[in-house]
């Protein structure tokens, strides 16, 4: 569980569609404190569906070899092959007119809900499926798991959490340098997006298929 909590909430943060429309709300008026309504919000979305998970399991890993088991994996599976198939897709598709971070952001007119908005509508939801799919091997009678869960929740914001403080403690240096981060992200994103899903893709199919044969 932890290893592939691990990569998921890396796979989480280095999604680069919600880090640039991050870095667009930190650049608003008070951006900092819009960002930290994101930040919040994304950290709740989080939260909330490893809650729901906990809640159906009661804490308690499903048994090996029974429906609930062999559903978390047929699951994270499932997920793991619609991963493969977007990111060959938007590797095809390159070209096509994609959403504009800066567009949406606008249309959201960057206040403090909107912002809020924002996060748990960029959420990269796939991502979550998987990671509350894989919780629900979480066994909570053991301070491990607890330690485990913390460290998907921090991991999946960190790229945020970061911006934010950058942000918060340098705010000349940071306003220039994501600026300049968004613009090389907004040059590659495609290329991120198609090494994230296929690479965490392949891991999530080949670990789950081994687990339920």
């Amino acid at each position: 569980m932890t290893l592939d909590l691990i990569l998921i909430g890396l796979a989480i943060t280095l999604e680069p569609f919600p880090v640039m429309a991050f870095i667009l709300v930190l650049s608003a008026d008070k951006g900092v404190r819009k960002g930290l309504a994101f930040i919040l919000a994304w950290l709740a979305c989080l939260v909330l569906v490893i809650a729901c998970v906990l809640l159906f399991t009661g804490g308690t890993p499903p048994k090996p070899n029974t429906a609930p088991s062999t559903l978390s994996y047929a699951v994270k599976l499932a997920i793991g092959v619609g991963l493969i198939l977007y990111g060959v897709h938007r590797r095809r598709k390159t070209a096509r007119p994609r959403r504009d971070p800066e567009s949406t952001a606008k249309r959201h007119n960057v206040s403090p809900w909107s912002a809020a908005g924002l996060a748990v509508l960029l959420q990269p939801w796939g991502l979550v499926a998987a990671g509350a799919a894989t919780v629900m091997k979480a066994d909570m009678s053991h301070a491990a798991s607890w330690l485990t869960l913390m460290l998907y929740c921090i991991l999946a914001t960190a790229s945020l959490l970061t911006m934010e403080l950058y942000a918060t403690f340098w705010p000349d240096a940071a306003g220039a340098k994501l600026t300049a981060l968004r613009a090389w992200m907004t040059g590659h994103q495609d290329q991120a997006i198609v090494s994230l899903s296929l690479l965490l893709g392949f891991w999530l199919v080949g670990r789950n298929i081994y687990e339920l044969v």
